[in-house]
């Protein structure tokens, strides 16, 4: 059975693949493949190990109906067309919980930055105009006390408030599709409606999946449903939030500052507006980009494809 890995992933996950043998090609190259190169490099394979930044749309699966498997090396798989993959019988497979504290740890250094205006700041000394000490200038704010309302309290979330009651002594509001008993016990973490975790917080914190449901709910109207003074968060996906609507909200103040791993579209563009701004602080989607995660992401995708070769039930099964 032959296993195309898309992009070279760490080694780990190859080395499981190989020893349970299974044939395994590796897309060694620093840039991903093309679009045709993927699709025609898939017809030759069995099964697909792949990353988020591929686009497994429905033409695609179309074209490689074959396919026995597809086990994604992320959390994540807004990027494949589900429902043609469950027509297909193609099952699909993902790498849950591996970069929770990797995420949580950058969602919270984010808040960190934004808050003190820290990327700004640095910028400053780069461009030679540190100058003169200013009173009243550059202000940021303290973070002690202050309300943080998370938007999707799963294993991520909930790890962010930890860290917020932990560090700060916040008060914790979430909204979610569901009650999370967890939080609520451990952080007093208390379940709020959308608009009123809008109108409550000062830190809103985006740890949701990308769907028909949050697709840029964070718009021009939920911005101006926020606090002048609060900080709006994402480091989920860039989609859940409209950006030209983001840029406006920060530049006419509505909203205080926002800090991004995610963008929409990715990678941002050099001249973004955002990159610029004195309360902004944006990150290149590095939320699992520590060791331990990356190792963790690529041993639970080789897992799926080895669960799925001896006739095991695939633990990380997505449909």
């Amino acid at each position: 059975m032959k296993v195309l890995v898309t992009l070279n992933i760490p080694e780990i996950g190859i080395t499981m693949l190989r020893e349970e043998g299974l044939e395994v090609t590796v897309w060694n190259h620093d840039l991903p493949m093309t679009y045709d190169q993927l699709l025609a490099a898939a017809q030759e394979h069995d099964i697909l190990l792949s990353t988020s930044n591929y686009k497994i749309d429905a033409n695609f699966l179309d074209r490689n109906q074959h396919l026995k498997l597809i086990s994604q090396f992320a959390v994540g798989y807004d990027n494949i067309a589900l429902k043609e993959a469950e027509m297909l019988g193609i099952p699909i497979a993902n790498a849950p919980n591996a970069m929770v504290d990797a995420t949580a740890d950058i969602a919270f250094a984010l808040m960190l930055a934004v808050s003190r205006k820290m990327f700004y700041m640095h910028k400053q000394i780069l461009d030679d105009a540190w100058g003169h000490f200013r009173p009243r200038a550059n202000l940021g704010i303290e973070l002690k006390g202050k309300t943080l309302g998370v938007f999707g309290m799963g294993r991520i979330g909930t790890e962010m408030a930890k860290r917020c009651v932990g560090a700060y002594d916040m008060k914790v509001l979430y909204h979610n599709r569901n009650l999370n008993r967890e939080a609520e016990e451990q952080m007093n973490a208390t379940y709020v409606s959308f608009d009123d975790l809008l109108e409550q917080s000062d830190i809103i914190s985006v740890h949701c999946a990308l769907n028909a449901d949050t697709k840029e709910k964070f718009n021009s109207v939920a911005f101006g449903k926020m606090k002048p003074s609060s900080i709006f968060l994402n480091t989920a996906r860039g989609g859940v939030h409209d950006e030209n609507d983001l840029i406006e909200a920060l530049r006419s103040g509505t909203i205080w500052g926002a800090g991004l791993d995610v963008t929409h579209p990715e990678p941002m563009l050099y001249d973004n507006p955002l990159l610029r701004m004195e309360n902004v602080a944006v990150t290149p989607h590095i939320g699992s980009a520590t060791m331990e995660a990356r190792n963790e992401m690529s041993r639970l995708a080789a897992m799926n494809i080895i669960q799925y070769y001896r006739g095991e039930p695939i633990r990380n099964l997505v449909r």
